[in-house]
C-alpha cells in the first residue's frame, strides 16, 4: 500500500526551527499529504495539509509553519519556525489515497523553554 517515513525531529530551544521530511513509498502519486501531531497526554491533532493548489494550517501553527512538496515524487516537508514548548510532540506524516488514510510512525519534536 503506502508506507510513510518521517525524519528531522529532535530537540530544539524555544524560538528555534526544525524541518521535518516525509517520503512515501507507493507506485501512485499522492495528491494529498500532510502532518498531524500528538502532544503528551493529548489526542492527535491536525497541523497542516497540502493538496493540488492548496495548503492549509491549524490556527495554532499558522504563520510559523510552512508545508511544501518536494521535487521528488511523494515527499512533503514541514518547516517549523519560532517553535514553542506547546509544539512538543510526536509528528506524523499523513497521506490520503483512494479513500484510505495512511500514517507514518512519527518523529519526536521536543521544544525546550
Amino acid at each position: 500500500q503506502v508506507q510513510l517515513v518521517e525524519s528531522g525531529g529532535g530537540l530544539v530551544q524555544a524560538g528555534g526551527s526544525l524541518r521535518l521530511s516525509c517520503t512515501a513509498s507507493t507506485f501512485f502519486t499522492l495528491n494529498t499529504m500532510g502532518w498531524y501531531r500528538r502532544a503528551p497526554g493529548k489526542e492527535r491533532e491536525y497541523v497542516a495539509i497540502t493538496g493540488i493548489g492548496i495548503a492549509d494550517y491549524a490556527d495554532s501553527v499558522k504563520d510559523r509553519f510552512t508545508i511544501s512538496r518536494g521535487n521528488a515524487k511523494n515527499t512533503v516537508y514541514l518547516q517549523m519556525n519560532t517553535l514553542k514548548s506547546e509544539d512538543t510532540g510526536v509528528y506524523y506524516c499523513y497521506a490520503h489515497l483512494r479513500g484510505s488514510d495512511y500514517w507514518g510512525q512519527g518523529t519526536q519534536v521536543t521544544v525546550s523553554s
